[in-house]
């Protein structure tokens, strides 16, 4: 079975699209879309081509627990991981190399099936460059894999700032609703494409609907560089809309 979160190829030049939620609950509405047999993440694993994990967030998971959750997902699956609150709330990007040490560990769990590792920021928290460099040092020394950062503070969305995470190779989320004038559209470097879509008007709750769902397409198609790997993760799980729209979305990448 193909899922149906996976569009596009790896082929260089050819778009490649992930597509799942913010967490992999099945909710009633959709459980006909998914297999009887298996656990929740194999169920979801197999129409869905990724997941955001953001129980990271909270707590420490073992390392067991990632090799047990990499197992249950097929060969082109991938996690994409939230960090620690620790790291972005409490330390606000600052002396955080050990936790960033502890998370590295954790997730060799995962192996080949790690995603990005997303970095959202508190409301608060300003860009500054000398502060968020030290920090993506540290990152690029502990953490093997791609980082994508969520701000959501205004000094994010100028020019300078999104010229100088393009300079690091940092992807910038693209979210919804929008915390701040532009944070709708993805910013930073193109070598990666992230969209976390909260839902809207009513947060955490609201379903997208088909025709925002294609606009949504459109411009998730239109952004980042030849080659990039795109994300959409849904997390307007609240309501259980979220399962639903990443199917339909999903469906409409595969046919377009």
């Amino acid at each position: 079975m193909n899922p149906e979160g996976l569009a596009g190829s790896a082929a260089p030049g050819e778009i490649k699209l992930r597509v799942g939620t913010a967490g992999w609950a099945i909710p009633a509405g959709v459980r006909e879309r998914f297999p009887v047999a298996g656990g929740g993440l194999e169920r979801y694993a197999s129409r869905l081509g990724a997941v955001e994990i953001n129980s990271t967030f909270y707590r420490r998971h073992r390392v067991s627990t990632f090799e047990r959750w990499a197992a249950a997902t097929p060969a082109d699956f991938r996690f994409a991981v939230k960090a620690p609150r620790e790291i972005t709330h409490r330390r606000k990007l600052e002396n955080c190399e050990d936790v960033l040490a502890d998370l590295a560990a954790d997730l060799r769990g995962l192996g080949d099936r790690l995603g990005p590792v997303l970095i959202q920021t508190p409301p608060g928290l300003a860009f500054e460059e000398t502060r968020t460099g030290a920090f993506l040092d540290a990152c690029e020394a502990q953490i093997e894999t791609a980082i994508v950062m969520e701000p959501r503070h205004a000094s994010w969305f100028t020019a300078s700032a999104d010229h100088w995470l393009s300079t690091r190779r940092v992807a910038r989320v693209a979210a919804d609703p929008e915390p701040a004038p532009g944070a709708g559209l993805p910013g930073g470097s193109g070598a990666h494409v992230y969209f976390r879509l909260h839902g809207s008007p009513d947060m955490y709750r609201s379903a997208y609907g088909r025709d925002r769902l294609k606009a949504i397409l459109q411009r998730v198609m239109a952004a980042g560089e030849v080659g990039a790997e795109r994300w959409v993760i849904f997390d307007n799980t609240a309501s259980g809309a979220a399962a639903a729209d990443a199917l339909a979305l999903a469906r409409m990448a595969r046919s377009a």
